[in-house]
């Protein structure tokens, strides 16, 4: 989760779309393809439901501290996210035991998924032990996770534009490859930067949604008028009927 971790911290504090792009490019070359499948996923906007309700992660934060009650409450109030008033709290501890770099897909599938099916006492037995034991960066990606509020300034656009220069592949290629339901699974991301043009319409995966944008040059700059074609852009949802292999589905932007 480490490269992940400085990947979010690379993005969220910086605001050059290249320098963005090249950060997405760099840790997607070096990722697994497991982690690489969370990655997009959470990057492309999608998110785990919460694990663990703010009244709790705050009621532990105390405890783990050490800190008085009013004094974490304005704490919070101050920064203004639990995620990283909990990393800057539990940062100033000297060091001891440290976690390992475990990979992103581990930490998903066998730590954060299976924490739904367990008790309170033992949720807390094991966010606390993570708590102690992880650096700033992860311990403020994880309490992210936890919160399911990890949000960062990249639009699915732009991982789709770093992952076709990875790939050498058409950024639309990438779009069409990241609409529709998927899960991330190393397959999934095998298949989304496979840079062979395999058939790209298979099941109910709808096209990427066309967007309206202004004219940015004189209409007598397009050139012969009957090579464009116009149509009027009208207010309401944005919407997609498929009809593919005997099925109807009907998409709205918002998938």
């Amino acid at each position: 989760m480490r490269a992940f971790a400085t990947l979010y911290d690379a993005l969220d504090t910086t605001t050059s779309t290249n320098a963005r792009v090249q950060a997405l490019v760099a840790y997607f070359r070096a990722a697994p393809p497991a982690d690489a499948a969370w990655a997009v996923w959470f990057l492309s906007g999608r998110r785990l439901k919460r694990f663990i309700g703010p009244a709790l992660l705050r009621r532990w934060l105390v405890e783990a501290s050490g800190e008085p009650e009013w004094l974490v409450e304005e704490a919070y109030g101050s920064v203004g996210d639990l995620a990283e008033t909990i990393a800057l709290l539990l940062d100033r501890r000297e060091d001891g035991a440290r976690e390992d770099d475990v990979p992103l897909a581990e930490w998903v599938e066998r730590r954060l998924l299976p924490l739904r099916g367990l008790d309170p006492d033992t949720q807390r037995e094991q966010v606390l032990a993570w708590w102690s034991r992880l650096p700033w960066r992860e311990c403020f990606l994880l309490n992210k996770l936890l919160t399911g509020e990890l949000r960062v300034g990249v639009s699915q656009t732009l991982v789709a534009r770093a992952l076709a220069e990875l790939a050498a592949l058409p950024r639309p290629a990438i779009e069409h490859r990241l609409m529709g339901d998927w899960s991330p699974t190393p397959e999934f991301y095998a298949r989304l930067v496979d840079p062979e043009q395999r058939a790209e319409h298979a099941g109910s995966r709808p096209y990427p949604f066309f967007l309206a944008a202004p004219l940015e040059q004189p209409p007598e700059e397009l050139g012969d008028l009957r090579e464009w074609q116009a149509e009027w852009k009208w207010d309401g949802i944005r919407a997609q009927l498929v009809k593919r292999g005997g099925q109807v589905y009907l998409w709205s932007r918002g998938e």
